[in-house]
């Protein structure tokens, strides 16, 4: 499996639902093509450094990767053929210093979900053992109140 990251650039006349299709059409491309997103980035709306088919501006995503080397000449193939993306761009990581860049932007861009996790359970901890001490409490205080 090696390390990729993809740019791509869609047409800005297309609507947001269009876009969001289109982006979702890509994620499903790769993934059947056994490629695992580490990362997405969605950039949106910017404007090109130079006009491209009469447009000046595009909607701009990227997609952090890893994936078997066959996997990226058949995105690579399926990009081309669709209108709606204008530009893309793949870069392959393989040296230790790219593959260091390459696990800063993941981590950067990462789904927050994964980031909150440890957050989440170590507040469910400590609410789990506030329960606790709390029932130690309610259980010694039933007990002395039937001792008396």
């Amino acid at each position: 499996m090696r390390h990729y990251e993809l740019l791509t650039v869609l047409k800005p006349v297309l609507t947001e639902e269009e876009n969001k299709a289109k982006i979702e059409f890509l994620k499903e491309i790769l993934e059947k093509n056994g490629a695992e997103i580490a990362a997405f980035q969605e950039m949106g709306t910017r404007r090109l450094a130079y006009p491209i088919e009469k447009l000046e501006r595009g909607y701009y995503s990227v997609f952090y990767f890893t994936a078997p080397a066959t996997a990226i000449l058949e995105v690579e193939r399926l990009i081309r053929i669709t209108e709606e993306f204008i530009r893309f761009m793949s870069v392959k990581y393989e040296n230790q210093k790219e593959l260091r860049h390459w696990n800063k932007q993941v981590e950067k861009f990462a789904p927050k979900v994964q980031a909150e996790a440890p957050a989440v359970e170590a507040k469910v901890e400590a609410v789990e053992e506030v329960v606790a001490v709390e029932e130690t409490v309610v259980a010694e205080t039933v007990v002395t109140e039937t001792k008396e």
